[in-house]
């Protein structure tokens, strides 16, 4: 009877996890499309990332708080510092929203799919967020936006890591942006509950192990280094998240 009654409550809770999620953002919506009228400034965009960062640091409370989702945070001790490229595997479908909960006046590189949709693509349009189309010009654009303060996070997977990996093939994308904005790459490690939301399983789906768990870790920095080429960090960064991924696990 008592183990019924927890899997009822974290079922539920897990998806009025959800509803408000879904909800907030499409008020943020609704609130962000007459904005867009407006000429781009940048005091507002910086305005727009405190407003998603505090929403989205809100929801990990709630996470915390009804114990659904337990977040933990190791290595967080001091400030983090803007004007750095943040990356991290990407296991889950909710490390977006955690990271950019807790990451310095961070901009991040979208889908353009999901910019065009209508429940986030408003506010993470008026943010600066970037549609991720691949070419010269994009990494152009981000370098200049970090060359000004801004932050970066990138999953360099690409996507979701797929079922049955520990990682997915790493992009040198994100390397490519480093050597342009000489600017330092931070590593975080994301462990998680396994099937919380992994590529391939629904949203709506709760864990089948509740409360469920998701870690992250502030890890290796790489300093930018002229003589260090977007090839071989990449590979670097590549063969360090295997190595502390294949060490443990939530």
């Amino acid at each position: 009877m008592i183990a019924a009654l927890k899997k009822a409550y974290y079922v539920t809770t897990y998806l009025l996890s959800w509803w408000w999620f879904f909800s907030v953002g499409f008020l943020l919506n609704l609130g962000s499309l007459p904005l867009l009228l407006l000429p781009r400034s940048e005091s507002r965009g910086r305005r727009m990332r405190t407003v998603i960062r505090r929403l989205f640091a809100l929801w990990v409370w709630w996470f915390n708080a009804c114990g659904v989702v337990r977040v933990r945070w190791l290595g967080f001790n001091e400030p983090l510092p803007t004007g750095c490229i943040y990356i991290a595997n990407h296991p889950t479908l909710v490390d977006a929203p955690i990271l950019l909960a807790r990451l310095p006046d961070t901009i991040c590189i979208f889908k353009p799919a999901l910019l065009r949709n209508p429940v986030i693509g408003p506010p993470a349009i008026m943010a600066g967020y970037v549609a991720g189309e691949s070419g010269v010009d994009l990494v152009r654009e981000i370098a200049g936006e970090i060359a000004q303060g801004k932050s970066l996070l990138v999953f360099p997977e690409g996507t979701r890591t797929g079922a049955g990996l520990t990682l997915g093939p790493v992009k040198p994308g994100f390397a490519l942006i480093a050597a342009r904005a000489h600017a330092p790459v931070q590593l975080l490690i994301i462990r998680s509950t396994p099937d919380l939301v992994t590529r391939g399983r629904s949203w709506w789906r709760p864990p089948a192990i509740q409360p469920s768990t998701i870690e992250i870790t502030l890890d290796r920095r790489w300093e930018y280094d002229p003589d260090n080429t977007p090839a071989q960090l990449s590979k670097e960064v590549e063969l360090h998240l295997l190595k502390v991924l294949r060490s443990g696990a939530v």
